[in-house]
C-alpha cells in the first residue's frame, strides 16, 4: 500500500472562521487514502476550534513561528521549530500564518521539507515578505491583483488557487420567519446583510452612511461579525437606529443570510484590503445578489457583474446602487442572485478547490 502524504496545515487559532473554516474544508475533503493531514496551532481556544477538533485528525499545540527578537537566541527557537518538523515526519507544510514571519519557511529549509504558504490578503509592506517567497517552495495566490502586482516577480512559484465555498453547506434555504420576528423585521422592508470581522479596513461606515443618505424606513441593516473592539463600539455610538443590528460573531451565519435581499461589502482600498473574502462568496452560494466596492478580492468574484461594483469608499455612489436594487421587482434580484450562484458553482465550488490543492500536494511530495 502507498504511503499516505502527511500534511501539516499551520495556521495561528480558529478564534475567527474565516481562514480557520478553508482549513478546515480542505482538511475534511481531502482524500484520506492518499493524504494523512495534520494541524498545528498556537493555542485550542475559539468557538471553531471545537468544530475543527471533530475532524479526528491530530492537531498540536506548537508555537510554530517565532518573534525576532531577542536576536541571540533566534537561531536556536528556529532550530527548535525543525525538530518539531523533522521529530513527525512531515512531507509537507501547508501555512495558513496571516504573518511575513521568515522563521517558519527557514524552519522548513532546515528539516528538508517542501513548504507552502497561502497569501491571504493584499499587504506587502516590508521585506519578510520577499523573503517569506524566497523560502518557500510554492506560494498559492487567491486572487489575480496579487499574480499581477506584488508577486509578479516570483511568478515560477506562483500557483493560483482562489478559495471555495462549500456548495452543500451554503445553497439557497427559505427565511426563517421566527428569526425575523425576532428582529423585528416585517415583509415589506428590505434587508441589507453585511458579514465581516469589524475592522477599520472593511469600511462598514460607507454602508451606514450610504443608508442614512437614502434616509429610508423600509431599510434594515443586519451587520455581523466581532463588533467587541474600538471600531466596533464607534460604530454603534455613531450610528443609533432600531433599523441597524450589530449582531456580534455567528457560528452559523445562513439563517441571517437568508432573510437578506442584498449582501454589502464596502471594503476600503486601504493597507491589506481584502485577499478572496469568502462571506460574499457564501451569499451568493444561497442565491443573495452581491454589492461590493471595486478593491483587489471583490474585483475578482464580482467581474462579471460589473454593475454591482462601486467605488471604495463612496457612500453616494453605494446608496444608488442600494436604491436601484430596491426598484427591482423581487423576480429580477432572484434572476441576479441565481446568475451569482450560478458562477460560484462554476468557478468556486469547493471540490473544485480541493482538487486543485490535490493536484499541487501531488506535484511537490514523491511519495511511493
Amino acid at each position: 500500500m502507498a504511503k499516505r502524504i502527511k500534511i501539516l496545515f499551520t495556521i495561528p487559532n480558529f478564534d475567527t472562521a474565516g481562514s480557520g473554516r478553508v482549513v478546515y474544508d480542505l482538511v475534511k475533503g481531502l482524500d484520506k487514502t492518499v493524504f494523512a493531514p495534520e494541524i498545528c496551532c498556537f493555542h485550542k481556544r475559539g468557538e471553531f476550534f471545537k468544530t475543527v477538533e471533530a475532524l479526528g485528525v491530530p492537531i498540536h499545540e506548537f508555537t510554530f513561528a517565532q518573534s525576532y527578537r531577542p536576536f541571540w537566541s533566534l537561531p536556536f527557537r528556529i532550530l527548535k521549530i525543525a525538530r518539531f518538523f523533522k521529530k513527525h515526519q512531515f512531507d509537507l507544510i501547508h501555512s495558513w500564518h496571516w504573518s511575513s514571519d521568515i522563521t517558519e519557511p527557514l524552519a522548513a529549509r532546515l528539516a528538508g521539507i517542501p513548504f507552502v504558504y497561502t497569501k491571504k490578503a493584499m499587504g506587502w509592506g516590508n521585506r519578510a515578505w520577499r523573503w517569506r517567497s524566497h523560502l518557500s517552495t510554492k506560494v498559492v495566490a487567491i486572487n489575480k491583483d496579487m499574480v499581477n502586482t506584488f508577486l509578479n516577480r516570483f511568478r515560477d512559484k506562483v500557483v493560483y488557487m482562489p478559495l471555495g465555498v462549500d456548495l452543500d453547506y451554503f445553497k439557497p434555504q427559505r427565511p426563517s420567519t421566527t428569526l425575523g420576528n425576532k428582529l423585528g423585521i416585517n415583509p415589506s422592508e428590505f434587508v441589507i446583510v453585511s458579514v465581516a470581522n469589524l475592522v477599520p479596513v472593511k469600511g462598514i461606515e460607507v454602508l451606514l452612511e450610504a443608508v442614512n443618505l437614502l434616509n429610508d424606513a423600509t431599510l434594515r441593516v443586519l451587520i455581523i461579525g466581532n463588533d467587541q473592539n474600538d471600531y466596533g463600539f464607534e460604530l454603534k455610538k455613531k450610528y443609533p437606529s432600531d433599523k441597524i443590528h450589530f449582531l456580534g460573531k455567528q457560528l452559523d451565519v445562513r439563517p441571517y443570510l437568508a432573510l437578506a435581499d442584498l449582501f454589502v461589502i464596502p471594503t476600503l482600498p486601504d493597507g491589506r484590503q481584502e485577499g478572496l473574502p469568502i462571506a460574499p462568496l457564501e451569499a451568493m452560494a444561497m442565491g443573495i445578489a452581491v454589492l461590493g466596492s471595486d478593491v483587489a478580492g471583490v474585483r475578482d468574484i464580482l467581474a462579471e457583474f460589473a454593475n454591482f461594483l462601486f467605488a471604495p469608499g463612496n457612500s453616494h455612489i453605494l446608496s444608488e446602487r442600494i436604491k436601484a436594487c430596491q426598484k427591482m421587482d423581487q423576480e429580477e434580484r432572484r434572476s441576479w442572485g441565481l446568475d451569482m450562484h450560478n458562477m460560484v458553482t462554476s468557478k468556486y465550488a469547493l471540490d473544485r478547490c480541493i482538487h486543485k490543492h490535490d493536484i499541487l500536494y501531488k506535484s511537490l511530495v514523491k511519495c511511493i
